[in-house]
């Protein structure tokens, strides 16, 4: 894609590996960190295009050839109670370009900031259904260039989210769907002109609304999370790129793609998450026809003693 959307979530995978009543645990799925535990690591990620949706046509560009984008960066969750999660992340990303004057960007993006409430939890013999709801902030934490796409290294917006998530699991197989609305603030440009579908004579751009959507499903147990996921993102506003111009941030930026995800914890070394993931974009406008890989390190840190479990046989989850 042109960048790392700009977005109060995290957008790759976050694991919180099981000790006592933890398991894995992301800002997308259905598993909660237990009270006063706390899984923190490194996330890592590289994707690359060199073909885009230049509004609805697919083309390539000799100009900047190949985009690649890599991230990596510190990732979080703490838990507040049983039921309330908080997750953080603050990614650091590169871009380049294989051609053309474009000789790409690096640094600090968004700082994000989620929490995440189960208000419901139903048993009934092999199944368990679950809601939750999401409330999510994020800002940039450098004043990074926004209008060189796309090489940019981010949009600049600062964000606000809410998401509304239901999870079915029967014995070991689940089903988890959500969907977000984030609202997005105006940027300001390095410039006191520019052209959308007309002339603008200010430095601010004023940047539609997202909704953002996610289905996953597939097996999860205390050791191993192995899904298949597909996600949306539509842009609620916004307009095509020109013909062979530059895309603008605040172009309408559609995508939908497909990936799969894993999860291993080792038995040998108890409190270890090892993460992997592949995604690739299907579909879209405006966008990057990309293809990501993914890569995770995380460990658990109980911060109280007194809610470490009493025994080790038959541990819970929550």
């Amino acid at each position: 894609m042109f960048i790392s959307i700009s977005r109060p979530m995290l957008w790759a995978i976050l694991p919180c590996i099981s000790w006592g009543r933890l398991q894995a645990q992301t800002d997308a799925d259905a598993i909660m960190m237990g009270k006063s535990l706390f899984c923190g690591g490194v996330m890592s990620s590289v994707g690359y295009w060199n073909q885009y949706w230049e509004g609805s046509r697919l083309r390539n560009n000799e100009n900047i050839g190949q985009i690649r984008t890599l991230m990596a960066g510190p990732m979080g969750s703490l838990g507040v109670s049983k039921n309330l999660n908080l997750i953080f992340s603050l990614p650091y990303v590169q871009t380049r370009a294989s051609a053309g004057t474009l000789t790409g960007l690096g640094g600090m993006q968004d700082l994000s900031l989620i929490a995440k409430y189960r208000f419901i939890r139903k048993k009934s013999g092999a199944s368990t259904f679950s809601v939750f709801g999401f409330a999510g902030v994020s800002t940039p934490v450098a004043d990074y260039v926004k209008d060189l796409l796309p090489v940019s290294i981010g949009l600049g917006t600062r964000n606000l989210s809410v998401r509304g998530m239901l999870d079915y699991q029967w014995k070991n197989f689940f089903a988890t769907a959500s969907s977000s609305y984030i609202a997005r603030s105006d940027i300001r440009l390095d410039r006191t002109a520019y052209y959308t579908t007309r002339m603008v004579y200010s430095d601010r751009v004023d940047m539609p609304d997202a909704m953002y959507s996610n289905f996953r499903t597939g097996f999860r147990n205390k050791e191993i999370v192995a899904e298949v996921v597909v996600d949306q993102w539509i842009t609620m506003g916004g307009f095509d790129i020109t013909k062979n111009n530059m895309p603008f941030p605040s172009n309408r930026m559609n995508q939908t793609r497909v990936g799969l995800n894993g999860k291993y914890e080792p038995a040998r070394w108890k409190g270890l998450s090892l993460t992997s993931g592949i995604f690739h974009t299907v579909a879209g406008r405006n966008m990057g026809k990309a293809t990501s890989f993914q890569l995770g390190v995380f460990y658990i840190l109980k911060l109280s003693a007194k809610d470490r479990p009493k025994t080790k046989a038959n541990p819970k989850t929550n």
